[in-house]
């Protein structure tokens, strides 16, 4: 048994079945651990007691996550056995009416903890790169994000999921790692007439669609709209690329209707210099009604006053009248003109208009 002060983990037991079948039956559980029957049943939840068991027998080790005062079930969390090297693997699952509690956070770090007291050195967690969840709980919990395993893990339809990597060593004070890239207050920015929402893998139709317009493949870079496999990948990642700090992928919305308007974004962040750089476009059906300066102004507002970002920049074509207004109108000062900086079609060069607007 490992006390903490939070949550206790215990040998799971014949009382836990119940609330057990409950949970894995819930597809908020299963989506991310395909090794699950679906369905999952009474039986199954019986026969992972024995598993459980024999984990121990094989070198891991598996807990139940319970509350402390009142010894409910709250999840399962265990160690593999450690690997050729030596390293360790956690895993977890937290009860769907026990998420959002710090539940998994509290079970990773008195688990880790454990396992580095009986000489344990490096404790791996791996999850779905759709699993923002368990990748905010890795970094709760003191582990490092090192990168992404590509098609590391079998899917149940068939298909084959990347795994994001997180670590933590031995002798490394483990606290809380704060992204560079907060959530956004409340899920959303807006104006009253605009919303900015994280792009997400609903939106793949939609991005799919602007981005291949000719007038924004013109304007992109390189100019080459993303096929529709490209844009899945996109949409499917932008919450990990957030969470890593490596980039910021917005959908713009009308806030009446909450409609998909266009896309915007920040991406090259140097943090060391405090620098990001903005981009963004717009459907036609929405353009001329001054969405696009809104959701500028939104998100660098935002980038200034919870990020570090000091300095966001913007690069348009010369003849990109449109953007050059819209920049204007959101605050942005015109820097200097690159001369053959961008890759053209047919390996011609094209001159790039630089823009930036400061923290004030």
């Amino acid at each position: 048994m490992i006390l903490s002060r939070d949550v206790v983990l215990r040998p799971p037991a014949k009382s836990d079945v119940e609330p057990i079948a409950r949970a894995c039956a819930d597809p908020r559980v299963s989506r991310f651990l395909p090794t699950l029957p679906v369905p999952y049943t009474r039986d199954d939840a019986l026969a992972y007691l024995g598993m459980a068991e024999q984990a121990w027998r094989d070198g891991g080790a598996s807990f139940a996550i319970a509350d402390t005062e009142t010894d409910e079930w709250l999840g399962n969390i265990g160690l593999k056995p450690l690997d050729a090297r030596g390293n360790g693997e956690v895993g977890y699952l937290v009860a769907p009416w026990a998420q959002g509690r710090g539940v998994a956070t509290a079970a990773t770090r008195a688990l880790t903890e454990w396992a580095f007291a009986l000489g344990v050195r490096r404790i791996e967690l791996l999850a779905d790169v759709e699993n923002l969840a368990s990748q905010r709980v890795a970094l709760a919990a003191g582990f490092q994000r090192e990168g992404v395993r590509r098609s590391a893990e079998a899917r149940r339809d068939g298909g084959r999921a990347d795994l994001v990597a997180f670590a933590r060593l031995y002798g490394e004070p483990g606290e809380r790692v704060h992204p560079f890239l907060p959530a956004l207050p409340g899920g959303s920015l807006t104006d009253g007439v605009v919303r900015l929402r994280p792009l997400g893998p609903g939106d793949a139709d939609d991005y799919h669609t602007l981005e291949n317009l000719p007038d924004v493949v013109r304007y992109s870079v390189p100019p080459q709209g993303p096929d529709r496999a490209r844009a899945e990948r996109l949409c499917r990642e932008a919450g990990a690329h957030w969470l890593a700090g490596e980039r910021v992928e917005l959908t713009i919305r009308d806030a009446a209707t909450d409609a998909f308007a266009g896309h915007i974004q920040l991406t090259s962040i140097v943090p060391v210099l405090g620098q990001a750089m903005t981009g963004y476009s717009l459907l036609p059906a929405f353009r001329g009604r001054g969405l696009t300066t809104r959701a500028v102004d939104l998100l660098v507002g935002w980038a200034f006053e919870h990020t570090a970002l000091a300095r966001i920049i913007a690069g348009t074509s010369p003849g990109n009248h449109a953007s050059h207004r819209v920049l204007e109108r959101a605050g942005f000062a015109k820097e200097r003109l690159a001369r053959g900086l961008l890759p053209g079609p047919d390996g011609t060069r094209l001159d790039d208009l630089q823009w930036y607007r400061l923290r004030e």
